[in-house]
């Protein structure tokens, strides 16, 4: 259903990628990264997931991958 509601454009679809690559980030991150998009598109009120979405939520992601992850906050 991910794909019914979050389906990204072509651009951010490479985005997309180009993150999963360089990040060598998993399957399920990719499905995570796409919920948040959603998430951010709806509260832009957009209809659909664009670029900017896409790049804050893999913002967001790097953030639970770095350093804040190991202090334990």
């Amino acid at each position: 259903m991910i794909h019914q509601y979050a389906e990204p454009d072509e651009a951010s679809l490479n985005l997309l990628r180009m993150a999963m690559e360089r990040l060598k980030l998993s399957a399920r991150a990719y499905n995570r990264i796409l919920k948040v998009a959603r998430t951010i598109a709806d509260l832009d009120g957009s209809e659909s997931v664009k670029s900017q979405h896409i790049a804050e939520a893999i913002g967001y992601r790097n953030l639970d991958r770095g350093d804040w992850a190991e202090r334990r906050v």
